[in-house]
């Protein structure tokens, strides 16, 4: 058995930048512990697989270890896939997920995808003092949605941290978002993401945290279009928008690898 298998470089304008994902065609659904496997043998901190499904695309998402609920890059990358190699002639497509329907619209700068997700904002959190630990530097403020997010003064703190993956991986949430104004960064807001418990000690770049990022900045600064960059060694670089019960994340992708996979 042959399976299509593309790697692409996800929020990114070059290769070797932004987040790799790898992205699987299927005709039919695989078991699970295949496709885990898949994940497993590709090692990136997302695989996407999708199944055409009507007018739609059924889409899941796998790190190395585990299934996951919702994933920006390998959202991004799949639909490049899906417009560029399988001629899709629309400006638009649809993928159903267990996030809901996730749309992706080719955007108005051209060589930009713009996904619409689902906003996920924060919170008041406890827990500070466990999060100061597990980063090595205390944020300013810290809230939580499905991931903690501590918040810090400026860029260059969130670019000096150096987290301890055991402290985090011990922490009641799924991961941790760090985060501040992008100042020097040249950017309205820089991030970071940690996620020890899902077999990712750092992700390069990580839209789904966006869901997060989005309304928390979107609030502060008081305006709806935002430009990110997410500061890990890789970096990346996304343009959002707040709307309310959804946040806009748009960004490039640049195909790096084509091959099949062989069961």
């Amino acid at each position: 058995m042959k399976i299509p298998f593309f790697q692409l470089d996800a929020f990114a304008a070059r290769v070797f930048t932004g987040n790799p994902a790898s992205v699987c065609p299927l005709e039919e659904w695989l078991d699970d512990a295949t496709m885990q496997a898949i994940a497993a043998e590709n090692n990136l901190s997302e695989t996407a697989f999708f199944v055409a499904q009507g007018e739609q695309f059924r889409l899941r998402w796998f790190t190395p270890t585990m299934e996951v609920d919702l994933c920006g890059h390998a959202t991004l990358a799949a639909a490049w896939v899906i417009f560029h190699e399988f001629d899709w002639s629309l400006d638009t497509l649809d993928f159903a997920t267990n996030s809901g329907i996730l749309t992706v619209t080719r955007d108005d700068e051209g060589d930009r995808l713009a996904m619409d997700f689902p906003a996920r904002p924060a919170g008041p959190a406890n827990g500070a003092d466990a999060v100061a630990e597990a980063l090595g530097a205390r944020p300013a403020e810290l809230l939580a949605s499905r991931d903690a997010m501590a918040v810090f003064a400026s860029a260059g703190e969130v670019a000096r941290l150096r987290p301890d993956f055991a402290r985090i991986a011990a922490l009641d949430h799924f991961a941790v978002i760090a985060t501040a104004p992008g100042g020097e960064a040249g950017c309205d807001f820089v991030s970071r993401f940690f996620a020890p418990k899902a077999g990712i000690d750092e992700d390069p770049v990580t839209g789904s945290a966006h869901c997060t990022l989005v309304p928390y900045w979107s609030r502060r600064l008081g305006r709806s279009r935002l430009f990110a960059r997410q500061i890990s060694a890789r970096g990346g670089e996304l343009w959002c928008e707040d709307k309310g019960a959804r946040v806009g994340i748009a960004g490039r992708c640049v195909p790096v690898i084509e091959g099949v996979i062989r069961l």
